[in-house]
């Protein structure tokens, strides 16, 4: 069965169908983001990485994080966060060091490399929100809209991880 089948036999509860319908594009979307990170490290040759550690220099930015806060912050949501840190600092794109107070804890920022990859993330968002404001992708609700919602979403879940017993 087919997950539009899925969708279309659930029983007609109070938005039912619509969240999961929203459920499977959330999915798609994340890993068609992912795609058009790949793509775009291809098209500039930036071959010592992929998609998902490119995202993670971006989502660290400016900050210096350890890897617990990696997931605390949303930064980071595989389980392999490990093997791509590890990764990250092998191939020069983030520098690593046992904190001071825990020395269990290592702490990770990005180096110069890191931070260009960082760069070319963000100019590839920023190129993508101009060209969806001026092609009018967004005619319906704003972003902003669809973000709060987003939010609210995350919240509910959150709560949900938080209250279960």
């Amino acid at each position: 069965m087919s997950a539009h089948d899925q969708i279309a036999s659930l029983p007609e509860l109070s938005l039912g169908g619509s969240y999961l319908e929203a459920l499977a594009m959330v999915e798609r979307l994340h890993r068609l983001l992912l795609d058009v990170i790949k793509d775009e490290f291809e098209r500039l040759g930036v071959l010592e990485i992929n998609a998902v550690q490119g995202l993670l220099l971006f989502n660290i930015g400016d900050n210096e994080v350890t890897a617990g806060e990696l997931k605390t912050r949303g930064y980071y949501q595989g389980s392999n966060v490990s093997y791509n840190l590890k990764k990250l600092v092998e191939c020069g794109f983030m520098h690593h060091e046992r904190c001071e107070v825990d020395r269990r804890s290592v702490r990770v920022r990005l180096t110069e490399k890191g931070r260009k990859i960082r760069d070319v993330v963000h100019d590839l968002f920023a190129r993508h929100a101009a060209g969806m404001e001026s092609k009018g992708v967004m005619d319906g609700p704003t972003l902003e809209d669809i973000t709060a919602t987003l939010r609210r979403l995350e919240r509910y879940w959150s709560d949900q991880i938080r209250y279960i017993y």
